[in-house]
């Protein structure tokens, strides 16, 4: 029977004796983990942050109606022509009012199911904006904005002026950062939109919104959803979006397919939506683990060298420790507890180091236009990365010296006495 405490107690001296050695291999595995620890927290946060930029704009199923051409033309239903191949060129896209037919009704019924968070109704329109000589096209969109802060981060986005001051504004408008710039509009300004109809209605500034994409900041405005229909001429029951909001954004896909064939009208999920997106942070993400899993490794390989050596240095040690009745079960042992005592403490101190590095990141300014709410470097404090880190640890240190101490176990002290 291993008797563990005089093993823990011959692998504490040896890692005294050769405290150089000792320290060298304990820092080998502290600066890999406080690495691996440091830049997994910045790039997982990083990437999260990316992610949330456009996953908390985009709803997880957005119901519209398409404009599209007719499946089937006249020619095709018309028996004369029949039976025969069809070629027709030039086809036109047919008048589709972009209305959701039933759309409160289907907003109702979206809310009562127990899957959904919630669902917000929109009305978009192409509009001109007018201020003084200056004339810009772009997108006017009625919103419910007490909905679309519940359920989104859409107030994190409102870098002037509240959600309060649209909601109670009857005539108010919420610009992009970048439209409110080229107008030179500030809050409390007015201004006048015009419809593709060519009617005039003016508008007061109540603030800005400033999404972090260029493309849509200098194009987007919003409006209260009752405002955007009567300066459209449409009734309460006019709508041309509906956005859901899901607990489970895995559900997406399923329910878009469900909405499409009870409803008659477009669903698109967020996957679908965003599949490129998704495969450029899956790519991040594979890059930041095998930079990673590369550092604990060579940090790995580190403490099997420094290991090895140690056997040859002790050689002497461990013909005595068999020739006083130690196996070579017991020598294997003592040198696989020195490699596990080294990545122990070298994991532990890689963690805390690690963690202290983050939380210097996570206070450093991070200022830039396109993304107004972030005003520091993005830090993920997930605990599994400290699970993770610990574990390669003890692993590498384990796998590191295991080789050594086995080759210890076979050492003949015979050989080594009569050497000597």
């Amino acid at each position: 029977m291993i008797n563990w405490k005089v093993i823990l107690g011959i692998a504490r001296k040896h890692l005294l004796s050769k405290l150089k050695s000792t320290v060298t291999a304990t820092l080998g595995v502290t600066f890999g983990i406080m690495a691996y620890i440091t830049l997994v927290s910045f790039m997982t946060g990083l990437n999260q942050m990316l992610d949330d930029l456009i996953l908390n704009q985009t709803p997880h199923v957005h119901l519209y109606n398409e404009i599209r051409p007719s499946d089937e033309q006249p020619i095709a239903l018309n028996k004369t022509f029949s039976p025969g191949e069809h070629i027709i060129h030039n086809i036109k896209p047919k008048y589709e009012d972009r209305k959701i037919y039933n759309g409160l009704p289907l907003l109702n019924y979206l809310k009562t199911l127990p899957e959904v968070k919630g669902a917000t109704p929109r009305l978009g329109a192409q509009i001109f904006y007018l201020s003084g000589s200056i004339e810009l096209g772009g997108t006017l969109t009625g919103i419910d904005i007490q909905e679309e802060v519940r359920l989104s981060s859409f107030g994190d986005y409102i870098v002037s002026g509240t959600p309060d001051a649209l909601k109670n504004t009857e005539n108010g408008i919420l610009l992009g950062a970048g439209l409110a710039k080229k107008m030179s509009l500030s809050p409390g300004d007015r201004l006048q939109i015009s419809t593709v109809k060519g009617d005039v209605y003016p508008l007061k500034v109540v603030g800005y919104y400033q999404s972090g994409i260029a493309d849509i900041d200098n194009i987007q405005s919003y409006v209260n959803l009752k405002t955007a229909q009567r300066i459209l001429g449409e009734n309460n029951n006019y709508i041309t979006d509906i956005n859901v909001k899901l607990y489970d954004l895995a559900k997406a896909p399923a329910m878009a397919a469900d909405i499409e064939r009870l409803f008659d009208v477009e669903a698109r999920d967020i996957q679908e939506a965003n599949a490129q997106f998704e495969t450029g942070t899956s790519i991040r993400n594979l890059i930041t683990y095998a930079v990673s899993i590369t550092l604990l490794i060579v940090a790995g390989f580190g403490i099997y060298n420094i290991l090895n050596m140690l056997i040859y240095e002790k050689m002497n040690d461990i013909a005595i420790l068999k020739a006083i009745g130690f196996t070579g079960k017991d020598v294997q042992m003592i040198f696989m507890s020195q490699a596990m005592i080294i990545g122990f403490i070298g994991g532990v101190s890689g963690l805390l180091i690690g963690w202290i590095f983050s939380l210097l990141i996570d206070q450093v300014p991070f200022n830039t236009e396109a993304l107004p709410t972030i005003t520091t470097y993005p830090i993920n404090f997930n605990p599994w990365y400290y699970a993770i880190g610990i574990t390669f640890a003890l692993v590498s240190t384990f796998v590191a010296g295991y080789l050594p101490a086995k080759k210890a176990k076979k050492i003949d002290a015979v050989q080594i006495i009569r050497g000597n």
